[in-house]
């Protein structure tokens, strides 16, 4: 199976760490986040992969063109200007089978090979892997009527919502809702699909998850990989803090 990492962003709010590197060479421990990425995929059988490059693009080159081979087929595909999440993947050859698409700041234990099958046992045109993100409100939040009357008051509330974690499973058949050469997220992806009839599925994930493009995701990231289990395993599920799924508003 064909994978896509999308790795051509600026990173702005990692600023000013992203004035020099481009947020998918950014620092886990001793690795950049992308040479995690690509190990893990190498690690979970997903060999063969694209990497969609902007940004500071020639570094992100010289770390995978001169480093040991790590087991895996990589390209690259080029965005000449900002496309967003979804039109990169228009320049994409041999898409012609269902493929992985991911973020390439994401950090994750979630196991790709279950989030395949969960696709292809549903049907899905497109599936989203999800995970539950508690956002706590530090101010009292007021409900109010068009008249101004108070309907109710919660003081610093807690709410529940069902994100996406920046992974996706997709049929070739969603490509030709992209439209060519201008920019075009996956939210636009999935409403252009749902607004089409086609089937687009959620797959929930409990496990570890980090999106790294906040300066304090990314430095919680960076004290829980220190403490997580195994030199060569990767992120594992012990020690790791309930601070990967919440947020404050």
């Amino acid at each position: 199976m064909r994978t896509v990492i999308l790795a051509g962003g600026r990173g702005t709010r990692l600023a000013p760490y992203t004035s020099i590197l481009p947020k998918p060479l950014l620092p886990i421990g001793e690795r950049a986040i992308l040479e995690i990425l690509v190990d893990q995929l190498r690690d979970s059988g997903f060999t063969d992969i694209t990497l969609s490059v902007g940004y500071l693009a020639h570094l992100i080159r010289a770390v995978f063109e001169n480093s040991p081979s790590r087991g895996v087929e990589l390209d690259y595909v080029h965005e000449e200007h900002p496309l967003g999440t979804a039109a990169p993947l228009r320049l994409v050859d041999r898409l012609d089978d269902t493929f992985l698409v991911m973020n390439g700041d994401v950090l994750t234990t979630l196991d790709l090979r279950e989030l395949v099958q969960f696709h292809r046992e549903r049907g899905h045109d497109m599936t989203i892997a999800s995970h539950e993100r508690r956002t706590r409100f530090d101010y009292g939040i007021i409900q109010a009527d068009d008249e101004g009357r108070v309907l109710a008051f919660s003081e610093k509330p807690e709410v529940m919502s069902l994100v996406s974690m920046g992974i996706y499973v997709m049929e070739p058949q969603v490509l030709d809702a992209i439209p060519e050469g201008i920019s075009f997220d996956v939210p636009d992806l999935v409403h252009a699909l749902v607004h089409d009839g086609r089937s687009v599925g959620v797959y929930r994930y409990s496990g570890y998850w980090r999106d790294l493009g906040r300066q304090e995701d990314y430095a919680a990231a960076n004290e829980e990989w220190e403490k997580a289990a195994g030199e060569n395993s990767g992120m594992t599920e012990p020690n790791l803090g309930p601070d990967a799924n919440e947020t404050t508003s």
